[in-house]
């Protein structure tokens, strides 16, 4: 079993509308067992993942992201799309827009951020093997290629898009206060979440083209009243049919 793109569903997103041929696999990973969904999509052969399951039953700072990554590397992925719902930090960056971020501020707590902890290697594509313990260059975290291509996809749908920003990561599964998201601000920050750390630079650890879709769902804590969970999951769902078509417009350029 093999597939050429990988997808990975955030927030709302738990199964990819137009996948044809789907057939759920159980991939083995030495950090885990990942449950697959493998079909057609877009013409080409895909590897879907939803990243909190199904249902909705794994809190951000519980996702085995060291599992997720090795088991689209093992079944020959070479490019992935994410999504993420996020909140906005900036007040023209509203619900409903899309952005596709270029950098990310890490400021998760108890995650497991590596392959490389000195005992794990691996063979990668262009048949080296990295282990050991490795330092990654994240200079560049996303890859530009396929973010030129979702830019393109979602102009050319007449989508609200960001191109370019920065995905503040916190550990979750709270969400943030007032003054965490003041702070953000300072510092830079566009767009916040919960789940893109560490799962961008486990993808850039195998060299694997990786890019993210943010649908903001909301203003972040401070700048609206309150914010509720079901208020984030509504507004995807609204919005999942044209992700999924953004997905596939993406992948037909590839």
């Amino acid at each position: 079993m093999s597939a050429e793109i990988g997808i990975i569903g955030g927030s709302g997103f738990y199964k990819l509308l137009g996948l044809e041929d789907e057939e759920k696999v159980g991939v083995e990973t030495p950090f885990g067992e990942v449950t697959v969904t493998i079909g057609i999509f877009a013409g080409k052969k895909v590897a879907f993942i939803p990243r909190h399951g199904e249902k909705h039953t794994v809190p951000p700072h519980m996702i085995n992201y060291r599992a997720n990554v090795y088991a689209l590397f093992s079944l020959g992925v070479e490019k992935v799309v994410a999504t993420s719902a996020v909140g906005s930090l900036k007040r023209d960056y509203k619900p409903g827009d899309i952005l596709i971020p270029d950098q990310i501020i890490d400021f998760t707590k108890n995650r497991t951020y590596t392959f490389f902890n000195g005992d794990f290697s691996i063979k990668l594509r262009n048949g080296k093997t990295r282990g050991g313990v490795y330092h990654a260059d994240v200079t560049s975290p996303y890859c530009e290629e396929l973010r030129k291509l979702i830019y393109e996809a979602s102009r050319e749908m007449g989508l609200k898009v960001h191109y370019g920003g920065t995905y503040v990561c916190t550990e979750g599964p709270r969400f943030e206060t007032p003054a965490e998201i003041r702070f953000f601000q300072l510092i830079g920050g566009d767009v916040v979440g919960m789940t893109n750390s560490p799962e961008v630079f486990l993808f850039k650890e195998l060299d694997i083209c990786y890019a993210l879709i943010c649908i903001i769902t909301n203003f972040a804590a401070g700048m609206q009243e309150r914010i509720t969970q079901e208020e984030v999951l509504e507004i995807f769902k609204k919005k999942a049919p044209t992700i999924a078509k953004l997905i596939e417009n993406t992948i037909r350029r590839i």
